[in-house]
């Protein structure tokens, strides 16, 4: 397993991550804990999580489950040293944390120490911001996306104060670097301005949706994330289960995503499916599992990258598993672009 570095910190990690938002909801603990065995035994040591999972659906009354199995992990094997660990700090993304509130720093402190309480551990190695305070295009957004309403000067302000709270909480060894989620290149070149100005921990990463089906991050994302050293972790890089195929011709496999979120998330279009037929066919024409063609892609790109794949059933995570040593051949890149090219943006 090839190692990355994430941003300029330092902190090496395996070049794939595991997902954990069914951890506590569509799967088990134990069922949970075999997972986080087997992915280090193929030298996946990544693991990212949030205060929020698990998902399908968000309840307040699952909140913070997710990290409450990794942390009896951790309690039971004693192996927190072995895997380096990521969380995010919720904000307006849901109504079931703090009811909503926005982050501030006094928020972003507390959502940590009840992460570490959950995680059983001192101190995490990466720790991101869910969703921007100011809103954001992700997930769907962009078809009505409207920045006139943003306030400039309290956005530079409240990433001003998180920037003085994450340099306090470096400081006292509770993480270790900083990262971002569903943000823009707009929003990032100012928290790494605000890094500068309070000796705050940098920009490290970036977990955006990045996938065959969803691109967005191929254009400004992609240089800015170049220039700045700035890690992409793509999260839903098999859209959902989407690109698996395991949903063409209307299947609905019991116990799946689709089968709990009719919609996955607004991904689910007539013009999804189509594309998707386009990446198998590519798949089936070079002999390639379509998962590990997915999978393989997104560690082909110019910028460097790590997806974060997740697993329901330790069956789905020994697929994800066989093909991590898989790289795809220039005609196999060509034919993707030109399924790219032919179905763009089909959700």
């Amino acid at each position: 397993m090839n190692r990355l570095e994430l941003g300029g910190t330092g902190i090496m990690v395996s070049e794939y991550c595991l997902g954990s938002m069914t951890w506590g909801s569509q799967t088990s603990q134990s069922e949970a804990h075999a997972q986080i065995d087997r992915a280090l035994e193929r030298g996946v040591d990544f693991i990212d999580t949030a205060e929020m999972y698990p998902v399908n659906p968000v309840a307040k009354e699952t909140v913070g489950q997710t990290e409450s199995v990794i942390g009896a992990w951790i309690a039971q094997t004693g192996r927190r040293n072995d895997i380096v660990l990521a969380t995010k700090c919720s904000g307006f993304n849901d109504r079931f944390v703090r009811e909503g509130q926005p982050i501030s720093g006094a928020t972003m402190r507390a959502a940590l120490d009840g992460s570490l309480k959950r995680l059983n551990t001192d101190y995490v190695d990466l720790y991101q911001m869910h969703w921007p305070n100011r809103g954001s295009f992700h997930f769907r957004q962009i078809w009505g996306f409207d920045p006139s309403g943003q306030n400039t000067q309290e956005t530079l302000d409240h990433m001003a104060e998180i920037m003085d709270t994450a340099r306090a909480l470096v400081t006292e060894g509770k993480i270790r670097a900083f990262g971002l989620s569903n943000d823009s290149v707009w929003g990032t070149m100012k928290w790494l301005d605000a890094a500068q100005a309070s000796g705050g921990p940098r920009v490290a990463t970036m977990q955006n949706e990045y996938s065959l089906l969803c691109r967005q991050y191929d254009s400004d994302l992609a240089e800015m994330a170049h220039h700045e050293n700035i890690t992409l972790l793509a999260f839903s890089p098999m859209a959902a289960g989407l690109l698996t195929g395991k949903y063409q011709k209307g299947d609905i496999p019991t116990g799946s995503r689709m089968s709990l979120n009719a919609e996955l998330g607004g991904r689910k279009t007539d013009r999804a499916f189509t594309a998707v037929d386009a990446y198998i066919k590519v798949a089936e024409k070079h002999g390639l599992n379509p998962v590990h063609m997915a999978l393989a892609w997104t560690r082909s790109r110019p910028f460097r990258t790590i997806p974060i794949f997740g697993a329901t059933t330790l069956q789905q995570l020994d697929t994800a598993l066989a093909g991590l040593d898989v790289t795809l051949s220039a005609e196999v890149l060509s034919d993707i672009a030109e399924a790219h090219k032919a179905h763009p943006m089909p959700y």
